[in-house]
C-alpha cells in the first residue's frame, strides 16, 4: 500500500454530493470539506498507510468513521450540560492551530515546550474544541471551563497494560476514548505511579490515543522508550510529540535520547 493508492481509496469512501475533496500533493494530505458549512478535516495519507500496514483495512474503517463523525459534529450547534460533565482537556502539539476554522480563538493553555492544553465539549462519539465564541454564547468563563476539565479528567479510568523489556517496565493507557493523552494532566494518578517506580519515571504522549509511562532502570530502557514513542508518533491519527518527558514532583522535563547513552537528568 502506498499513499497514492490510499488517496484513491479514501476519495471513493468520502465522496458525497455535499462534500469537496482536495488533494495536497506537497504535504500528501487529503482535505474533506462539508460544502454547507465550509468546515472540514485534513487527513495525513502517510499516517493512514502506516496504520494500514499494522491493522490493514481496519485502519481505513477507523479514519472513515472518524472523519464522518467529525463532519457531522461540525454542522451542529452544541451546549453543555449544567453540571459541566461534558468538558475535558485535550493535549495537542504546540504547532496545533490556536483558531478555529471560522476564525474564533480557541481556549488553550501552555503545558510544556512541546505540548498545549485545549478544551473540548464531549459529544459521545466525538468532541468539539471550545473557543471564545462558544464561551460567550454559553455565558461561561474560561476559568470555569478549566476547573471543570481539571475535575473531569480525574474521573477518567486509568486501567493500564504493562510490558517489561530488558529489565524496564512500561505502562500503557490506550482506551481510545479520545482522552488517553489527557491523563497526563491527572497529577494525582501520576504521583501515585511515581511511588511505584524502581528507577526513573518517564511520561510520553506520542499521539492523542495513548499515554506511556516508563520505569527506566537501565540504559537500554531509554533506547526502547525512544523507539516505542517514535513508532506511536508516526502511526497516530493525531500526533503530539515524539519526545519523552522525565517526571518528578509534578514537573515534566523533555529529554533527547541519542544512541545508547542515557540522557542527563539535570
Amino acid at each position: 500500500m502506498n499513499t497514492l493508492k490510499m488517496k484513491q481509496i479514501l476519495q471513493e469512501k468520502f465522496m458525497a454530493p455535499d462534500r469537496t475533496i482536495r488533494y495536497d500533493r506537497e504535504h500528501d494530505t487529503l482535505r474533506i470539506e462539508n460544502n454547507n458549512t465550509g468546515k472540514g478535516i485534513t487527513v495525513s495519507l502517510a499516517s493512514v498507510v502506516n496504520k494500514w500496514n499494522e491493522i490493514k483495512d481496519k485502519a481505513i474503517e477507523e479514519i472513515v468513521y472518524y472523519v464522518n463523525e467529525a463532519l457531522t459534529v461540525m454542522g451542529k450547534d452544541h451546549v453543555m450540560d449544567q453540571a459541566g460533565g461534558l468538558i475535558y482537556p485535550v493535549i495537542r502539539a504546540t504547532s496545533f492551530p490556536t483558531k478555529s476554522e471560522d476564525g474564533a480563538t480557541l481556549l488553550f493553555d501552555d503545558h510544556t515546550a512541546e505540548t498545549r492544553i485545549y478544551y473540548a465539549l464531549d459529544l459521545g462519539k466525538s468532541y468539539r474544541l471550545i473557543d471564545e465564541k462558544w464561551l460567550e454564547k454559553n455565558e461561561l468563563s474560561a476559568q470555569s471551563v478549566r476547573e471543570m476539565a481539571k475535575f473531569n479528567v480525574r474521573s477518567l479510568h486509568t486501567e493500564m497494560k504493562q510490558d517489561e523489556v530488558a529489565g524496564n517496565t512500561f505502562y500503557f493507557i490506550n482506551s481510545n476514548d479520545g482522552y488517553d493523552a489527557s491523563r497526563i494532566l491527572n497529577d494525582v494518578f501520576l504521583r501515585k505511579m511515581s511511588e511505584k517506580m524502581k528507577g526513573t519515571m518517564t511520561v510520553s504522549v506520542p499521539h492523542q490515543d495513548v499515554l506511556i509511562i516508563g520505569d527506566i532502570q537501565n540504559d537500554t530502557g531509554y533506547d526502547v522508550l525512544a523507539q516505542m514513542t517514535m513508532s506511536f508518533f508516526t502511526n497516530g491519527y493525531v500526533p503530539i510529540t515524539a519526545l519523552c518527558f522525565l517526571y518528578q514532583d509534578g514537573d515534566f522535563e523533555p529529554i533527547f535520547i541519542l544512541g545508547k547513552n542515557k540522557p542527563p537528568t539535570e
